[in-house]
């Protein structure tokens, strides 16, 4: 690594213009994220809402490198936020089911054209020298902005109603488009439009892993035992996103230094810990489990881009999020299985077991650079 890559400047013009779409589809994905479930009201309805949005989500990731192939990033990004906020403002005068639903669609492809064309873009408006940095500044971003965002909407609609989120919503993330022109339009080096590539398989097989006891976490923390009050419960789940915002920030700057490989076996053990730690003490155990997270959310992301040459960006980018949605869904999922004949604390502990196998791939997932 020469001395010139390691002082060039990590902050620039674009890549300040790009935090602002960063932060127009965090809110706009966040604020409403919990409301939209209320806002259905039964549990058929609120579990039917969620799946539209995650499955519309996994269906956008996997087709947004062919669309950046074909219109760019700046026009892609710009759909994107256009549909993840103005199909909110309809829950604004409707509660129907079949409304509720569209919408999920709509938003939940909106997302992923954000979060796969915007990351890969963020990607190349990083010196490669400081990839773990720069994924680490846009990451807090986007962690701060979804930490505030998410308890947000619900306070609000408490407050003052539905409504007022859902044209909040719409207006925050819409506003983000004035920002889209500054951006550039394409890369200058031919692009991938697959989302598979060999080379981004085991790093996205151990991010799997850690969203798997994420999905677990969100489900059941909320269904522990009578003798964990609502306090305990919320400061968990406030905790676990915090801890792991804070933790990507220095893993950005440990893995550029070190090589983000050697991030992997403390994320994995920290997450483990943390999952099983949550059936004895869940604020404490939260706080473990987030730090672990946080470090394999900078390190996976950083070595599946140094694995691929330039214009793989958008492969890395449908990648890593597809991995995230789908581990976070098959915990979600499993767990609510489980929970009935195990009940939440066995689920916990099975959970941390379920993330030990990622340490095989370890070896064979190192950086470049921290091999």
């Amino acid at each position: 690594m020469t001395t010139m890559t390691v002082h060039s400047r990590l902050i620039t013009g674009p890549l300040l213009l790009r935090s602002v779409s960063i932060l127009g589809a965090s809110v706009g994905f966040f604020l409403p994220l919990s409301v939209v479930p209320m806002l259905a009201g039964s549990g058929r309805a609120a579990g039917l809402a969620t799946v539209a949005l995650l499955l519309a989500t996994v269906a956008g990731e996997v087709a947004t490198p062919r669309l950046v192939n074909r219109v760019g990033y700046r026009a892609a990004l710009a759909g994107g936020l256009l549909l993840l906020g103005a199909p909110t403002i309809a829950l604004a005068v409707s509660a129907h089911p079949a409304v509720i639903l569209a919408v999920c669609v709509l938003r939940g492809l909106g997302f992923a054209i954000c979060t796969v064309a915007g990351g890969a873009l963020t990607a190349k408006l990083i010196p490669a020298g400081r990839r773990g940095q720069g994924l680490a500044f846009v990451g807090l971003v986007s962690g701060v902005s979804s930490l505030l965002a998410l308890p947000a909407g619900v306070w609000a609609a408490h407050r003052w109603g539905f409504a007022p989120v859902f044209v909040a919503t719409t207006i925050f993330t819409l506003l983000a488009l004035l920002s889209v022109p500054g951006l550039p339009r394409r890369s200058a080096v031919a692009e991938s439009s697959s989302v598979f590539h060999r080379a981004l398989a085991r790093p996205a097989a151990i991010f799997a892993a850690s969203t798997s006891a994420v999905g677990v976490f969100v489900t059941l923390l909320p269904l522990a035992g009578d003798d964990r009050s609502a306090g305990v419960v919320a400061a968990a789940l406030l905790v676990q996103p915090a801890a792991a915002t804070a933790a990507r920030w220095a893993a950005g700057r440990l893995g550029d230094r070190y090589g983000p490989g050697r991030l992997l076996g403390p994320g994995l053990a920290l997450t483990a810990a943390g999952t099983a730690g949550l059936a004895l003490a869940p604020v404490p155990a939260a706080l473990v489990f987030g730090a672990g997270f946080g470090l394999l959310q900078n390190a996976t992301l950083t070595l599946m881009y140094d694995s691929m040459p330039p214009g793989g960006e958008n492969t890395v980018s449908a990648a890593w999020n597809i991995a995230y949605d789908l581990g976070m869904a098959a915990g979600a999922l499993v767990a609510g299985l489980l929970v009935a004949p195990l009940g939440v604390d066995a689920v916990f502990v099975l959970a941390a077991v379920a993330t030990l196998p990622a340490f095989a791939l370890i070896p064979v997932a190192t950086s470049r650079r921290g091999s």
